[in-house]
C-alpha cells in the first residue's frame, strides 16, 4: 500500500491500477515524446512507421484500426509523413480504391534512428526497476495489450443508450 502524493502522513491507500497505470504512461509519453523530436507527429508517426515496416503494407483503413486513430485524422497524419518522405501511398491491387501505406527507404532509416532513441526513453521511464521485473512487466503489458486488442470492439455508449430509448407507441430509434 502506498501514499499517492508522497505524503506518508495520508496513510496508506488501496492500489489504484487507473492511477498507477496514468502515472507510467504520462512519464512514458513524456520521455517518448522527447526522443521523437522532430518526427511528425511524434508517437503517432513513431506507431505507423514501425508498423508499416514489419509484414505486408497495410491499407490506410486497417492501420487506423490497429492503431486506435480516428478515421478522418489518419489522413493527415500520413500526409506528414509523406511529405517528409517516410512513407508512400500505392494503390491496392486488389482495390483501387484502398491504399497501401509502404515506408520508404528514409523512413526505414529514421525509424531505426528512433527505435533506438525510444528504447533509451523507456529504459529511463522505468527508473529503477530492476531488470527482471521490467522485462516481466513489459511482457504481461503487451501479453494483456494483444488479449484486449483481440476481443471484441468496445461498446458504443451512444448506440447502446439509443437502443433502449422508446417514446411510447414508437419503435426504438435506429
Amino acid at each position: 500500500m502506498a501514499a499517492h502524493d508522497g505524503n506518508p502522513e495520508a496513510g496508506p491507500v488501496a492500489p489504484d491500477l487507473g492511477w498507477s497505470l496514468s502515472v507510467i504512461l504520462r512519464r512514458w509519453h513524456e520521455l517518448v515524446e522527447s526522443a521523437l523530436t522532430g518526427l511528425p507527429n511524434g508517437t503517432r508517426g513513431y506507431q505507423i512507421l514501425s508498423v508499416i515496416s514489419q509484414g505486408d503494407p497495410p491499407t490506410q483503413s486497417a492501420l487506423a484500426k490497429h492503431l486506435t486513430i480516428d478515421k478522418t485524422v489518419m489522413p493527415y497524419i500520413i500526409d506528414s509523413l509523406e511529405t517528409a518522405g517516410l512513407l508512400e501511398r500505392h494503390v491496392d491491387a486488389q482495390d483501387r480504391r484502398a491504399k497501401r501505406i509502404v515506408i520508404t527507404p528514409r523512413g526505414a532509416a529514421a525509424l531505426a534512428e528512433y527505435q533506438s532513441a525510444v528504447r533509451d526513453a523507456e529504459q529511463q521511464a522505468l527508473g529503477d526497476v530492476p531488470p527482471a521485473i521490467r522485462a516481466a512487466f513489459i511482457d504481461q503489458a503487451e501479453s494483456l495489450a494483444l488479449s484486449i486488442n483481440a476481443g471484441p470492439p468496445p461498446a458504443d455508449a451512444c448506440s447502446d443508450s439509443i437502443d433502449g430509448l422508446t417514446v411510447s407507441g414508437v419503435a426504438p430509434l435506429r
